[in-house]
């Protein structure tokens, strides 16, 4: 058996009242079966002003999460928010780690902290979810990659930190009460969960005809488009050059990213050029993968998302995790909640158990053309994830 429960507040300044107000909302706490855990997110000023530590000390369960810009679960009727999802059962076992802090890409520090976490514990997980820090020197691929390594190609669902200030300075991973700013939180879930997932990126028809052969690359950082600097590619794509050299919205633009190996493509962000003409990306772009360029608007976003929550209102599955990216909040423009209050609609009335929050990239599987039942975990950009269970 597996049963949820959710729980939210808005207190931020009062944390007794804040933590009275969960509490109540988790009444049935008494009910709690061998094994539980609880997901959270919440705006970085409900860590400032202890809410998320009192919680912590107030819960007979480990609390596991990030900061977000805007949160809901259900019932709840405004974004700035800190909610709690329960997830308790006599069947499914909660492995939870943090990693060392984070200084670049060195998977023996991941490895190390994930070993210590299982201990001689061999079977894979049913699902690995991860909760990572927002680096500017560590790509969200390496997250990937590393847990692949780990968990045996386990699914891997999960979101980096992200937060209501321009440069992210208060992105949080929570971990068990406590907040870090370059550590790794991941929860293994062992047992029968069959989780199902499901995303909304960009529609076929705001992706250009025109694409071009990723020839050269490094990591995140994508050097030559058939065997052009990628800045070249970029102009060729009608994106414009100020009069200081400078493309202008380059982080406006999706960068659609076909890895020809049989999965869906996935979408990148480039944040930054070099003064060599190298895209640095959000994520990983290997060489031999076609490149592609969209654009994003607001209709598009409550489009493809719209299709996402039809999916997920056909799945038996009657609880959900849901991230969004805060790359997508921002593109609604004047309505920036649009997209999460449309999705609070329809999984409210569908009665589901639930969280969502917005991210700063997101991890979720894909299924695989080919057979249509395999996954392969992918780091996205711009992404609306979800998984079902």
């Amino acid at each position: 058996m597996i049963q949820t429960f959710s729980a939210f507040t808005s207190e931020v300044d009062d944390v007794e009242s804040a933590v009275t107000e969960i509490r109540e909302q988790l009444a049935a706490e008494d009910a709690l079966l061998k094994n539980t855990i609880g997901l959270i997110t919440c705006l970085p000023e409900f860590i400032e002003t202890g809410v998320v530590g009192a919680l912590q000390d107030a819960l007979p369960f480990d609390l596991i999460g990030q900061t977000t810009i805007a949160a809901s679960t259900l019932g709840s009727e405004t974004l700035d928010i800190l909610n709690i999802l329960v997830i308790t059962s006599d069947e499914l076992e909660f492995v939870v780690g943090q990693t060392e802090p984070i200084t670049g890409e060195n998977l023996c520090l991941l490895e190390s902290s994930y070993h210590a976490a299982v201990g001689e514990r061999t079977e894979q997980p049913a699902v690995t979810l991860l909760y990572g820090p927002l680096l500017m020197n560590v790509g969200g691929e390496f997250f990937v990659s590393a847990f692949n390594e780990l968990t045996n190609n386990a699914p891997v669902f999960g979101s980096l930190a992200v937060d209501n200030t321009l440069d992210y300075h208060n992105s949080f991973v929570i971990y068990k009460g406590e907040a870090s700013r370059d550590q790794l939180a991941f929860i293994n879930i062992y047992g029968e969960l069959n989780p199902q997932f499901y995303l909304a990126t960009i529609s076929h028809e705001k992706i250009f005809d025109e694409k071009g052969v990723v020839t050269s690359s490094a990591g995140n950082q994508l050097k030559t488009v058939d065997d052009k600097p990628a800045v070249d590619f970029l102009t060729s794509k009608g994106l414009a050059v100020n009069a200081d050299g400078v493309i202008e919205g380059l982080n406006s633009f999706p960068y659609i990213v076909d890895y020809n190996d049989g999965t869906p493509p996935v979408v990148r962000v480039i944040f930054a050029l070099t003064p060599e003409g190298d895209a640095v990306c959000l994520g990983g772009i290997p060489e031999g993968s076609t490149l592609g360029v969209g654009y994003f608007d607001d209709k598009d976003i409550r489009s493809t998302t719209r299709k996402a929550l039809e999916a997920i209102s056909s799945s038996s599955g009657k609880n959900a995790i849901l991230f969004s990216c805060i790359g997508r909040y921002f593109t609604l423009g004047f309505e920036p909640e649009g997209e999460v209050l449309a999705a609070r609609r329809i999984l409210d009335s569908l009665g589901k158990t639930y969280t969502l929050a917005y991210s700063g990239a997101e991890i979720c599987p894909v299924t695989n053309i080919a057979d249509g039942v395999s996954l392969t975990n992918r780091f996205h950009n711009a992404t609306f994830i979800a998984m079902v269970f």
